[in-house]
C-alpha cells in the first residue's frame, strides 16, 4: 500500500506540473511544494522527469530549486 501511495505522489506532480507549466511561477511554487514531500528517490526521478519533459522551457527553475533540495 505504501508504495502505491508513494507511486500515486509521484504521478500527481507530475500531472500537476504539466497543468501549470504555462506559467514560470506556478511551475516554480508547484516544484518547489513537489520536492518538499517527495521522498529521496522519488525526488531524484521528479528531477529526472521535469528536465527531460520541462528542460528546453524551464531547465533554470528546475534546477534552481533543486539547488536547495536535500536528497537524503
Amino acid at each position: 500500500m505504501m508504495k502505491e501511495t508513494t507511486v500515486a505522489m509521484l504521478d500527481m506532480s507530475k500531472t500537476i506540473l504539466e497543468k501549470v507549466s504555462f506559467d514560470k511561477k506556478l511551475f516554480r511554487k508547484e516544484l518547489s511544494k513537489a520536492v518538499k514531500w517527495l521522498k529521496p528517490d522519488e525526488k531524484m526521478m521528479l528531477k529526472v522527469w521535469a528536465l527531460t519533459t520541462f528542460g528546453h522551457l524551464y531547465k533554470d527553475v528546475i534546477l534552481d530549486v533543486y539547488k536547495s533540495v536535500t536528497i537524503s
